[in-house]
């Protein structure tokens, strides 16, 4: 065999090797799923790890970026499955990525009224720190967390049949949390939320209908309602939960 023909050979071989790991490649990339954009938004308005935030659809689960390893696992699943936590970056004054809080997100698929977990922290089987709800399993000889009616419920800020709106806010037990909005002109000293549970927060409020946008507030620092998937942008750049009173 000649030069010429060898040279033709390796050549009509190379686009064959080509085109194949082309393919494959393409095929792998569309084989990405990509996450709900309201899931996306519900993540990324986390401010730091807190109790589980408990939507219709979801319930995500946090802890602190100090731990390397964080996973979960269900009563559901027998506590076989362990379910890894992924690192959720923040962006600092310089703009550079920071970590932020390690997360879980389940999805509800089951018609669950409790579920009970446990968690591992870099090697260590525990209960979830983060979630006052804890009771000790004499069977099992150690402590379980648990989330009562997690699919009976519905714990989200919402318009109920008086025609006031039942505000919601999850979150650390122990905080004063204010409620502020285009309907208070944005004063944040008028209203308070009770704390019905440790770390639940409710305040029923009479709203004409409207369309409104409001956050929470603990001190002077604006948070978005993290029951409610519906969020914008002001006109001065926050961020505010929006909430559509018919």
């Amino acid at each position: 065999m000649n030069m010429s023909k060898k040279l033709k050979i390796i050549t009509v071989t190379g686009i064959l090797l080509f085109s194949s790991f082309s393919s494959r490649a393409f095929a792998k990339e569309a084989e990405i799923i990509y996450q709900p954009y309201e899931l996306d938004l519900l993540i990324h308005n986390i401010e730091k790890p807190t109790a589980p935030i408990i939507t219709d659809d979801y319930i995500i689960f946090t802890a602190d970026v100090s731990n390397r390893n964080v996973g979960i696992v269900f009563d559901f699943e027998d506590y076989k499955t362990i379910h890894p936590y992924k690192l959720l970056n923040g962006i600092d004054m310089d703009g550079n990525k920071t970590p932020k809080l390690l997360f879980y997100c389940y999805e509800r698929k089951h018609k669950l009224t409790t579920i009970k977990y446990r968690v591992i922290m870099d090697g260590l089987w525990t209960y979830d720190p983060l979630n006052s709800n804890k009771y000790y399993d004499e069977d099992m000889n150690l402590y379980l967390s648990y989330i009562e009616d997690a699919q009976g419920k519905t714990f989200l800020t919402e318009k109920e049949k008086d025609d006031c709106v039942h505000f919601i806010y999850k979150g650390e037990k122990g905080l004063t949390i204010h409620l502020a909005g285009t309907f208070t002109n944005w004063d944040p000293w008028i209203y308070t939320l009770n704390e019905t549970k440790p770390g639940f927060y409710e305040l029923n409020l009479p709203l004409p209908r409207g369309k409104y946008y409001y956050n929470y507030y603990i001190g002077l620092t604006p948070i978005v309602d993290n029951t409610n998937p519906n969020k914008a942008y002001t006109t001065d750049g926050r961020t505010s939960s929006v909430l559509f009173v018919d």
